[in-house]
């Protein structure tokens, strides 16, 4: 039941945050402001120099907080996957589809959430056991697609990544959306070490989504 506990939780979560940094003490601390501001579903990508030694020290610091949950996002082939698992990782988000990797997140019982944007991308995905897709990048298949794919893919779970932001998150979910992905939207003061604004942004988020689910 592992697996499906930890994709329930992420879709749960309403927010997927995708933290990037320079490097590894800016990643930390944008991620302790967004959990800080209520989101506790963190991407924390591979672009991030030593993404999987935040990942472990992420998973030890939040370890007691069952609200939190810890992924790794930008992961592009299996061994990036398994460092990342072994470290703590608790789902696993590509820009697009690998096989491999999705066998071995099969393997540990980790859900695999890759980027797809065509019908054929996603019954792959699909026939290795995708548990969630990424549509990506959002603003560029838009929300109609999501839409479309519904119609042959009736049960996909679908996290649309690249384009959400406050003002049409709520578009997003209309339109079929699990649960989206939020970017650079949601952490761009991080980048003027502005952790604050990055709490505040964080707070305006999950108050969106609360008001979207009620």
């Amino acid at each position: 039941m592992q697996k499906a506990d930890l994709l329930n939780k992420l879709v749960k979560s309403g927010v997927v945050a995708v933290i990037r940094g320079d490097n590894k003490e800016q990643a930390i601390k944008t991620v302790d402001a967004v959990i800080e501001g209520g989101i506790t579903a963190i991407e924390l990508t591979f672009t991030v120099p030593g993404a999987d030694e935040v990942i472990s020290t992420l998973t030890e610091k939040y370890k007691d907080n069952d609200k939190v949950i810890i992924g790794a996002g930008t992961v592009l082939e299996p061994t990036s996957a398994r460092l990342a698992i072994i470290n703590g990782a608790k789902f696993i988000v590509s820009p697009s589809f690998n096989k491999e990797v999705a066998k071995l997140c099969n393997l540990y019982c980790i859900p695999y959430t890759p980027g797809c944007l065509t019908p054929e991308e996603i019954q792959t995905a699909l026939t290795y056991g995708a548990d969630l897709i990424k549509v990506f990048p959002g603003n560029v298949a838009g929300m109609g697609a999501i839409k479309a794919f519904k119609g042959p893919f009736p049960y996909i779970n679908i996290m649309p990544t690249g384009g959400v932001n406050l003002e049409n998150m709520e578009k997003w979910f209309e339109a079929g959306a699990s649960v989206v992905g939020a970017g650079s939207n949601l952490t761009k003061d991080a980048k003027d070490n502005n952790y604050a604004a990055v709490t505040e942004m964080a707070r305006k988020y999950r108050a969106k989504y609360e008001s979207i689910m009620l």
